[in-house]
């Protein structure tokens, strides 16, 4: 096959030899000889040449103008032919100094003009992964060879490629914010990725939002002498206000995701430019500083809807008629002060939950990348996923006490005949009284959650994505 790809890949072709050349890879890849090449085929026949792609889909798709979901053979050459001009145009821009080779400090150059700096380390790793001879410089058939079964054409799309699968430490933590080129600020790009995030956080908190009330309510009302199973809870719930009482404090939780996103987003840029040590470069502990920030000051500014969240979803049936009605009876009842219940754990909680999250993901990551990233650096849809579980299960491991003192540090007033204890009190007495378990009441309904949560929030994510006209 290595013989077979060189001879694709020679650079004293023309046109005549250019159809033959694609007749012979046609016949290769379709391997039912019914004269179209569909997704499995593609994939298989690639495969068994030892070139990677994960991108059969696009590829059919881009190439297939009948739209029999395959490419006959004036399809496929057509797909190669305007594949590789772009290709051609993209390495010449690439290409500083027009010697027709590529070398790692073009790269570094051609991502800072585009607002992404990386290592000279890192530009070694993007160029190893495209560097067939190993000559440490990459010239158009290595190039061609790398990305001619890859969709992508443009350098933005191909740096989009890179920053996803070299996983150029860009994070990718729950916490901290995604991390956007100037071209995609430029192009609007970013608003759609943010509201796609929304749009995936909506669906999955409703789908849920059952296990979540559950969770409250073991926080708050679980204890040693009355002991709270899910089924039990549950049946608790359908009887004292039935099937749509699962759902209560939902409403509250999906509008909050709105401003919380946006007010982070705003203060991430901008505390990402008080602490870079130089402008335009971040290193992660600075990142993990600005993140958990923008997390601190887009949790004070919504910290009221968070508590009226767990008002909402604690209440009886006929409590409280609606979101507006709960916010003018605690203000009528408790005053301003109210509003900020809970606030000094919430704000702690944050620091163990993004370090570990982070830390976690980044040792995950660096694990995968050290022991199964032979091929391609591109680690798949299902490792990412994982590694996110993963690590953010281990960072509310960590923060969970402080969630649970803040949810009952909200639902305090709430609660008839409770006195209103700080948080250093209340943490002791849960300690005295349930022992250190009882700081993890509710973890179970928690846990459950997080599966379905992740892969909702994916599925919707990546549906609203294409919905926007976002390119994977």
């Amino acid at each position: 096959h290595i013989v077979w790809l060189k001879l694709f890949f020679t650079d004293c072709r023309c046109a005549e030899d250019d159809i033959k050349t694609y007749q012979e890879l046609f016949a290769k890849l379709d391997t039912n000889k019914d004269g179209v090449v569909d997704v499995s085929e593609l994939k298989e026949g690639l495969d068994a040449m030892g070139i990677k792609t994960g991108r059969g889909e696009e590829i059919i798709s881009s190439g297939d103008d009948n739209k029999d979901d395959g490419l006959n053979f004036n399809e496929f050459s057509k797909y190669l032919m305007d594949h590789e001009k772009k290709l051609l145009l993209t390495f010449k821009s690439l290409d500083k100094n027009n010697d027709g080779q590529i070398d790692y400090m073009e790269i570094k150059q051609s991502l800072a003009d585009l607002g992404m700096n990386i290592s000279e380390e890192d530009a070694n790793k993007i160029l190893q992964s495209i560097d067939v001879n190993g000559t440490m410089t990459v010239d158009w058939n290595e190039f061609r060879q790398h990305f001619l079964f890859n969709p992508a054409t443009s350098l933005q799309e191909i740096i989009r490629y890179w920053k996803h699968s070299t996983v150029l430490d860009i994070g990718d933590s729950l916490t901290i914010p995604d991390e956007f080129t100037e071209e995609e600020k430029t192009t609007g790009l970013w608003w759609r990725q943010l509201a796609a995030g929304g749009m995936a956080g909506a669906v999955s908190r409703t789908g849920t939002a059952p296990l979540d009330r559950m969770k409250v309510f073991m926080q708050v009302h679980s204890s040693k002498s009355n002991k709270i199973s899910l089924v039990g809870g549950f049946k608790q719930m359908l009887k004292e206000g039935g099937v749509t009482s699962l759902w209560r404090g939902n409403g509250v939780n999906v509008l909050k995701i709105a401003p919380e996103t946006a007010i982070k987003f705003m203060a991430y840029e901008q505390y990402k430019k008080l602490l870079s040590s130089e402008p335009g470069k971040i290193q992660t502990h600075e990142r993990f500083m600005a993140g958990s920030l923008a997390g601190a000051t887009a949790q004070t500014a919504i910290y009221p809807m968070e508590v009226m969240k767990t008002r909402l979803t604690l209440r009886k049936t006929g409590q409280y008629s609606g979101m507006f009605d709960c916010a003018k009876k605690i203000l009528k009842r408790e005053g301003v002060k109210a509003f900020y219940k809970g606030y000094v754990p919430n704000i702690l909680g944050i620091i163990p939950y993004a370090g570990i999250d982070l830390a976690v993901y980044e040792s995950l990551k660096n694990f995968w990348l050290s022991k199964y990233a032979k091929d391609t650096a591109n680690p798949g849809v299902l490792v990412l996923l994982g590694c996110g579980t993963i690590s953010s299960t281990c960072g509310q491991l960590a923060s969970y006490p402080l969630a649970l003192i803040r949810t009952r540090m909200q639902a305090q007033a709430s609660l008839e005949g409770s006195e209103q204890q700080p948080m250093g009190r209340m943490v002791k007495n849960v300690l005295e009284k349930e022992g250190f378990f009882g700081l993890y009441r509710g973890i179970l309904p928690n846990f459950m959650k997080v599966i379905p949560a992740v892969s909702i929030s994916y599925v919707v994510y990546e549906y609203t994505r294409s919905a926007l006209g976002i390119q994977k």
